[in-house]
């Protein structure tokens, strides 16, 4: 039992406290913390809605125009930072990992009450922006050939009264970084105030950047299942979109979603694409896909159709072979969804987060449409080691028989069964000839991989001025393009080359793009996250018209 003094010492400071605590809860300083928990994301400045609807038009491939507008992104992130420690929690996985000491806390510095401090001096010790990242909308003038800078709004209505017959849409890419995600991958943001990390300071940035740039088609990655549930669903859906998600299988609790505005498109079909498969070791990760067909709803036919498709493929640099043969499924999948009835497809737009760099096997690929990978170490399909570990090669086959999918990227029962079409003379002679759209070489090296589809990408990797290089992702370790929107190009644009003679009329011409940034445009704002950009990775966004 403790000594009378001690007793009366322990009362008098108990007696203390509770007269702090009425006072502190009485007094201003209680009402100002109240305030900055409720309102902390008033602090991030976003740009004019007016500005940037005032900057949609058209421009030429090659030949860019810029209206400048500051874009403020929000806080999210990114599996294509998922560098090091997006790995997979079985001893036997090779992805990087970090230490336990790396391991970012959940209780971030504005989650905390300071009681002790002076409404000023909370005030000064929230994060103050360091800058906004200035981005351009470039315009593509594809009738003119040449660049016109214009000046004045009515200008850029006027332009856009051209376009009023035919069927224009934007699409944005965007992976916006899992909370879980970047609470297990901390070494990545030690750059970072921690107390912009947190979700609730994250997610109103996030949404108030979709807002903004307003476009008609979301495809977003990292998306966790139970933010999507409870916030990100609903935000959306008040907006005037529809969504739809896939998350991943396994123990991951994000995936991808695709939303898109219920007063343009309507929704055909919705197809999930699992790149698990228990029983080939090959295909032991937990990524997926998604590829939706939609309707445009006016200044089309009736046939009209678009397909849109999204994904994430895996982070680890060192397993290429996993990389392309994700890609491949997810093709297959994009093939069976997008053929019509008269043989012929559907143009397509094709999202997300490769984990791959530009001119990359990977992207040459997707690019070319074909890929012949004897002799390529699998540490070099994505680009995204100058200098990658092991010296293993490419397995020929890639995936064995029992996956089911063909060196066209097709599964192969379609595939039989165009090719029995063509044998039996069963189809009609115009279908026959809209049939060579599908690219089916019958003799070809065991190493050539092809897919059907010529693709462009939205974005050129590079700054037209200085030719420096364009990154979509920022972390403490580097930055970096592994983001990508890409599209199929309708033919009149694209150049004629020997081979492409069968290659189908992609049907959709590009009017214009958000501009990217180089990696010191980033580091002059602290990188990504910070206090007005919340994911480590930029949102792509991209303007394209229906040719029919």
């Amino acid at each position: 039992m403790l000594s009378r003094p001690l007793q009366r010492l322990g009362k008098g400071w108990i007696a203390h406290w509770n007269l702090a605590q009425r006072v502190f809860q009485n007094g201003q300083t209680y009402k100002f913390v109240k305030w900055t928990e409720y309102c902390s994301w008033v602090w991030c400045s976003h740009l004019n809605a007016q500005d940037f609807l005032a900057s949609w038009n058209r421009k030429p491939h090659n030949h860019i125009q810029n209206r400048s507008i500051h874009l403020c992104p929000a806080n999210m992130k990114s599996e294509g930072d998922e560098p090091t420690p997006k790995r997979r929690r079985r001893s036997e996985d090779q992805d990087i990992s970090c230490s336990p000491n790396e391991q970012l806390s959940t209780s971030f510095p504005n989650e905390t009450s300071p009681f002790h401090n002076e409404p000023q001096q909370e005030e000064e010790s929230l994060p103050k922006p360091r800058g906004v990242i200035k981005r351009s909308w470039e315009y593509f003038c594809h009738q003119t050939k040449k660049t016109n800078v214009l000046e004045e709004d009515r200008q850029i209505i006027q332009e856009d009264k051209d376009l009023q017959e035919k069927f224009d849409f934007t699409v944005m890419s965007y992976n916006i970084l899992s909370q879980d995600l970047l609470e297990d991958n901390s070494h990545l943001y030690k750059h970072c105030n921690r107390q912009i990390l947190s979700w609730n300071y994250r997610f109103p940035n996030i949404l108030s950047d979709i807002k903004q740039l307003d476009a008609d088609v979301l495809c977003l990655q990292e998306v966790q299942e139970d933010q999507y549930g409870k916030e990100i669903k609903p935000s959306l859906e008040a907006l005037g979109y529809h969504c739809e998600y896939k998350m991943r299988t396994g123990r991951k609790p994000d995936g991808c979603a695709i939303c898109f505005k219920t007063s343009k498109f309507s929704l055909l079909s919705s197809n999930p694409v699992e790149f698990f498969r228990r029983n080939i070791p090959l295909l032991d990760r937990d990524n997926v896909g998604l590829v939706l067909l939609l309707r445009p709803l006016f200044h089309c036919k009736a046939t009209a159709a678009i397909c849109v498709a999204n994904t994430h493929l895996l982070y680890n640099p060192r397993r290429g072979d996993i990389k392309l043969t994700q890609l491949a499924m997810l093709l297959a999948e994009i093939t069976n969804v997008a053929i019509r009835e008269d043989g012929r497809f559907c143009p397509l737009v094709l999202c997300g987060d490769f984990n791959s760099v530009p001119y990359s096997p990977l992207y040459n690929f997707l690019r070319e449409g074909k890929l012949n990978y004897e002799g390529l170490p699998i540490g070099k399909v994505s680009g995204q080691e100058q200098f990658p570990q092991g010296k293993r090669i490419l397995s020929i086959p890639i995936w064995p028989r029992s996956l089911g999918i063909s060196q066209d990227c097709m599964y192969e029962e379609q595939q039989k069964q165009l090719e029995k079409e063509r044998e039996r003379g069963e189809a009609k002679e115009d279908t026959l000839e809209a049939s060579e759209e599908i690219i089916i070489v019958s003799q070809r090296l065991p190493t050539d991989l092809h897919h059907s589809f010529q693709l462009s990408s939205a974005y050129a990797h590079y700054l037209p001025d200085s030719r420096l290089p364009e990154v979509t992702t920022c972390h403490s370790r580097g930055a970096v393009t592994v983001d990508y929107i890409f599209f199929s190009e309708a033919r009149d644009n694209i150049s004629e080359q020997p081979g492409t003679e069968h290659i189908f009329d992609g049907g959709l011409k590009l009017l214009g793009r958000l501009s990217l940034v180089t990696e010191k445009d980033l580091w002059m704002v602290n990188g990504l996250p910070n206090e007005t950009n919340s994911s480590d990775h930029l949102p792509l966004l991209a303007k394209f018209q229906l040719e029919e």
